[in-house]
């Protein structure tokens, strides 16, 4: 018997942010995806789903060049419901990965965005992704995004 929860793909990766207008720049802006759409929802659906005391939320659909998608959600209370640890290392801390094809250049625009590397990219000593180059930035949410650049081939 497989007791598996019966996944069969990676839907998306949600944010909650302080700004949507904000975040809604960087990622297009500095980050260079699309932004597909955006909406309100709130209510009792609001609560059920997610578990969160809140009356609404704004959401936006950001999509990466290659169509990985990207929730961006602005709770009503957001400031009242908490914030994630700025640390990396943290319990329950996440980032998300993107590879980029100039990782200097990557760092330079989101930190003209208003983001901050966490230390110098650093090439991958061995593995299977031996002499990728990685960095992790943060924003003003405490959001973590590694930028990863492949070796040259």
């Amino acid at each position: 018997m497989n007791d598996a929860a019966n996944v069969i793909a990676v839907d998306h990766t949600g944010f909650a942010v302080s700004s949507l207008d904000e975040a809604v720049r960087f990622w297009t802006g500095a980050l260079g995806f699309t932004l597909e759409r955006q909406s309100e929802m709130g209510g009792d659906f609001l609560h059920q789903v997610t578990g969160v005391d809140d009356p609404s939320v704004k959401t936006a659909i950001v999509r990466a060049p290659d169509g990985y998608v990207v929730e961006l959600l602005q709770y009503s209370r957001g400031h009242q419901n908490g914030a994630v640890p700025s640390s990396a290392g943290s319990i329950g801390a996440a980032h998300l990965a993107l590879t980029v094809k100039d990782i200097h250049a990557a760092i330079a625009r989101v930190e003209a965005a208003g983001w901050k590397a966490k230390g110098s990219p650093l090439p991958i000593a061995g593995g299977p992704r031996k002499g990728t180059l990685v960095a992790y930035v943060s924003g003003p949410d405490h959001i973590t995004i590694e930028l990863m650049q492949p070796p040259a081939r």
